[in-house]
């Protein structure tokens, strides 16, 4: 019984972890992580506006992105707070003495759904964006992304 508590503590901060580091909201300078292996296909908001002058982006490109950006941006604090919430419970539940453990694998259950949702939020918005540029402008920013690296 301590076994799986212990297993359903390290998970819980497994994914807390995770959500950190895929967080949406990171600045021009966080860190990625070093082994994404979503980053060298997908363009993040904040370089094509970085660079936009230099890819040509449309007026009507930026207000796609604009728009997008947005949109997730709204939805990310939403579940954001859910995640909050969810955790909150989970704590709670794994507080007691004896723990419950159908109620704590069902509040993990809302924890991992939350997390899943964020992650689905993240890659749509990846993709919608990489959908909205042009060949010539997606090779200008993988340029930009390799002459970052170096």
């Amino acid at each position: 019984m301590k076994t799986r508590v212990g297993l359903l503590i390290a998970i819980v901060i497994l994914g807390a972890g995770l959500l950190l580091t895929v967080g949406f909201a990171q600045g021009p300078h966080a860190q990625r992580p070093q082994h994404d292996p979503l980053a060298e296909y997908v363009f993040p908001p904040e370089l094509v506006m970085q660079h936009q002058r230099e890819i040509a982006l449309t007026v009507e490109q930026k207000a796609f992105l604009r728009g997008e950006v947005q949109r997730v941006t709204a939805r990310f604090t939403e579940l954001q707070w859910q995640m909050q919430d969810a955790m909150e419970g989970l704590v709670f539940t794994l507080k007691e003495g004896s723990v419950n453990e159908q109620q704590a694998l069902s509040q993990l259950d809302k924890v991992l759904d939350t997390e899943r949702e964020i992650k689905h939020l993240h890659v749509g918005l990846a993709v919608r964006i990489k959908n909205r540029l042009t060949p010539e402008q997606q090779s200008k920013l993988q340029a930009l992304k390799q002459s970052a690296r170096k």
